[in-house]
């Protein structure tokens, strides 16, 4: 992806751009269905001498139109664009979901959005895409714009998990919620994620033995699977790093706010106020409360046990299956 832009006024092309091979949504969580669709204007633009582009919105449509049903999302903006970055498309473009373009029928938004600022000469959706108002922009629809518009049309199939279901977005809201993080990932093709910059922290982990990396309290946009105890893995500005993060309370402390601390294994360094990302491979327990720091400990010590086995299986499947 060779450019990022943010404008709404200017889709940010450069002069020589005669054309894009484009697609339009929101992508929460880029899972192996919208891959696919980002495979298919890269390799769809390479082919006809044109730029890929991707055009998204932020904040989410349905924080304008049905606030109360806006979803919690699997990946917050920054979180986006890195997994968009690793897509092979040319440019990324971010349009403002505003009050004025909740308004525009398919028709407008196509003339005004796609052809006029981003000058679409193939269109690539996926197979149940909708938008303009009301969601009314479908494949028919549009291939009826597109036939009078010069543009073509082309759809996308979905990518069905292994229960023969179709991926999206809202079946790997249902997993995440549930814990099932396997099968999240598997939709996903990659580990769910948490990010944040490291905080300072009151520093109890590192009295019992095990220093902890403090990420703060997640966005409330943010998706988080439950409370508890999970094997992670962390990239980090020093590499990736194996580890454990207590996501939730503290109950032993009587500390009831939500946190994400993480204990790197075989760390040493200082990551105060750098950017980590924390890969979570499994679920080892609920979070619950100690009598004292001697049980708290040793408890600590079994849950490294687990997290460096759960860590070893995924790395001893990954290499099986590649």
């Amino acid at each position: 992806m060779r450019k990022r832009f943010r404008s709404w006024d200017d889709s940010g092309l450069p002069p020589t751009a005669l054309g894009t091979v484009l697609t339009v949504g929101t992508f929460d969580g880029v899972h192996r269905g919208h891959q696919r669709v980002l495979e298919s204007i890269a390799r769809r633009g390479e082919e006809q001498g044109l730029s890929s582009v991707l055009v998204t919105f932020d904040p989410h449509p349905l924080e304008i139109v049905r606030k109360e049903a806006a979803p919690p999302l699997l990946t917050l903006a920054q979180e986006k664009l890195e997994v968009i970055a690793e897509s092979g498309i040319n440019y990324l473009a971010i349009v403002p979901f505003t009050h004025r373009l909740q308004k525009y029928d398919a028709a407008t938004f196509v003339d005004e959005i796609l052809r006029q600022r981003f000058h679409v000469r193939h269109l690539v959706i996926g197979h149940d895409h909708g938008f303009g108002r009301g969601r009314a922009g479908d494949v028919e629809v549009l291939r009826r714009l597109g036939e009078t518009r010069g543009f073509t049309v082309e759809v996308v199939p979905a990518v069905e998990g292994e229960d023969g279901v179709a991926i999206s977005s809202t079946t790997i809201r249902r997993a995440i919620a549930a814990g099932e993080l396997e099968r999240a990932a598997r939709a996903l093709g990659r580990p769910y994620s948490l990010s944040g910059r490291v905080q300072g922290g009151d520093r109890r982990g590192r009295l019992l033995g095990f220093p902890t990396i403090n990420l703060g309290a997640p966005s409330p946009r943010k998706l988080l699977p439950p409370p508890g105890v999970y094997a992670v893995r962390a990239q980090t500005p020093a590499g990736p790093f194996g580890g454990m993060m207590n996501l939730g309370p503290r109950p032993t402390f009587a500390d009831d706010a939500v946190a994400i601390e993480v204990h790197l294994f075989d760390a040493d360094g200082d990551f105060y106020d750098r950017a980590v990302r924390v890969d979570l491979v499994s679920r080892l327990r609920e979070t619950r409360r100690f009598d004292g720091a001697d049980a708290l400990v040793a408890q600590l010590r079994e849950d490294e046990r687990q997290a460096r086995a759960a860590l070893t299986q995924q790395l001893s499947s990954h290499n099986v299956k590649s």
